[in-house]
């Protein structure tokens, strides 16, 4: 009965990080059984968006180049640390549920990849202002910490609480 409680406390936290990392790995999926080479690319919109192949050996943005390997870590670390934190941790609110379950979500897509293939697997490429591809995880860590600012803008001033 406690494990179920546990895990009830912070349910939408578990909802969406799985729902993000499925999407995110169906995604990358279909990308690697579509795409035969690297830089093919489909443009949707063209030299708007495309979908276009890419693998990132990098973090956000292709920094950290080749740190793949203390990379995979930091993604595992954190996913342990998130699960962690809604799992022993006090019962989370609303906004701090979906950040962290986004950031979640994110960190453990990225984390698959780089342990499965060394690289990150990229593909939405938005082309209209020349911004580096990304994927649905880098998109997920972003609606979470979107989530997390969301919480310190207006939850708690809603609320009363006070961040001194």
């Amino acid at each position: 009965m406690a494990l179920r409680k546990d895990l009830l406390k912070n349910r939408w936290f578990w909802i969406i990080a799985l729902i993000g990392l499925i999407l995110d790995q169906l995604t990358k999926t279909i990308v690697l059984q579509t795409f035969p080479e690297v830089g093919d690319t489909i443009p949707l919109w063209n030299s708007v968006f495309h979908f276009t192949y890419v693998q990132n050996t990098g973090a956000a943005f292709s920094i950290f180049t080749d740190g793949v390997h203390w990379l995979r870590w930091l993604s595992l670390f954190v996913s342990l640390g998130l699960m962690a934190l809604a799992w022993f941790g006090d019962r989370l609110n609303m906004w701090e549920q979906l950040g962290y379950g986004f950031i979640l979500s994110g960190a453990m897509g990225n984390g698959v990849d780089r342990f499965l293939f060394g690289y990150v697997v990229d593909f939405l490429d938005f082309r209209l202002i020349n911004f580096p591809v990304f994927n649905i995880a880098d998109v997920c860590i972003n609606i979470g910490i979107a989530c997390l600012l969301l919480n310190i803008v207006f939850y708690e001033r809603l609320s009363g609480k006070n961040s001194d």
